[in-house]
């Protein structure tokens, strides 16, 4: 069965409208003091809807990350070839988000920071082992394989976003061929 929830215009509008109550309350309040109850008076929507969207505000957060990123992914991924075009716009889509990050949330970056790193690195890898069954690698090695290459491509972006030492060009250049062999071992991506 198919899942419409993520295409249904309601649902969609319903997240808009919780998202932005919350980005509103970020500006104006720390996010420990932020409850469900200031979300939903301020996104106009009662805590019914908002639970049937969200366990608490460490979801909803989570989840705006993800969509976030998500945004990222798909505008540097299109048009992307398989495996070294793609594994490169892979990295490059990481770095774009987290320099976005840390242009945008300067107030909550230590406790967002853990947050956005672990969503990031579980959807890269999502993301990796997807890639990987398209070329019949699947089971627990190509989760193992996935795991690794998510951490490494999300280690970089982050130890490059620190130091900012070349270009993110010469980044992406650099990991590929590690990244690469945590993938696919003493051969290339098979594509």
């Amino acid at each position: 069965m198919h899942d419409t929830t993520a295409t249904d215009p309601r649902v969609i509008r319903t997240r808009q409208l919780l998202y932005g109550a919350f980005v509103e309350l970020l500006g104006e309040k720390r996010f420990e003091d932020i409850s469900v109850a200031d979300v939903t008076k301020r996104s106009t929507l009662n805590r019914a809807t908002f639970y049937k969207h969200f366990t608490d505000k460490f979801a909803l957060l989570e989840s705006m990350i993800g969509d976030d990123f998500q945004a990222v992914l798909d505008a540097r991924m299109t048009g992307a070839m398989p495996c070294r075009d793609g594994l490169r716009r892979m990295i490059l889509a990481v770095c774009d988000f987290f320099v976005k990050l840390r242009r945008g949330c300067d107030a909550h970056r230590k406790q967002f920071q853990p947050i956005a790193e672990a969503r990031t690195r579980e959807m890269v890898g999502d993301f990796l082992i997807q890639a990987m069954a398209k070329h019949e690698v699947t089971g627990r090695d190509a989760a193992l394989r996935a795991t690794m290459a998510s951490w490494a491509i999300c280690g970089a972006a982050l130890d490059w976003c620190q130091h900012q030492e070349g270009t993110v060009e010469e980044l992406a250049e650099a990991a590929i061929p590690k990244v690469d062999f945590v993938l696919w071992g003493a051969g290339s991506c098979p594509g």
